[in-house]
């Protein structure tokens, strides 16, 4: 694997949990540079994002055992609202997995939520990897 489908991968995997990356700005600087096959851009920045999304997923899924200690990151009551959000508009909701902000925690809260695995990863595979092919056609697009 070249460099740059390297660091997407990497970009996209980080992206994806709660650091504060771009995949999508690194994504649209390899299109615009014509010397990278669209799909495999495409599968493997849509690779790497599930795959952080994955690791929300399965952080989700222990974070609760830590949840009466200091550190915890999220108080009760947020926890709480989260998972109300979550029961009310259940597995659909991670069809937002995509958008900035919330999509991240949402995946984490899926796992709390024990969200089935096989679900978790279709969903969430659709949606980014939608997010990215729109992302793809309109920078392919101004450029044809």
């Amino acid at each position: 694997m070249s460099g740059a489908y390297l660091g997407l991968f990497f970009a996209a995997f980080g992206a994806a949990t709660l650091l504060p990356l771009q995949s999508e700005a690194v994504l649209v600087g390899l299109l615009l540079s014509d010397r990278y096959w669209p799909w495999a851009l495409l599968a493997v920045a849509t690779f790497g994002n599930v795959l952080g999304s994955l690791l929300n997923w399965w952080l989700g899924r222990g974070i609760e055992r830590f949840r009466d200690r200091r550190w915890f990151p999220v108080s009760p009551r947020h926890l709480e609202k989260a998972r109300l959000h979550y029961q009310r508009y259940g597995h659909w909701s991670l069809l937002l997995s995509w958008l900035p902000v919330i999509g991240d925690p949402l995946t984490l809260v899926a796992g709390v939520m024990r969200e089935p695995l096989g679900r978790f990863l279709l969903i969430v595979t659709l949606a980014k990897g939608a997010r990215y092919g729109v992302l793809a056609m309109a920078t392919l697009g101004w450029m044809g």
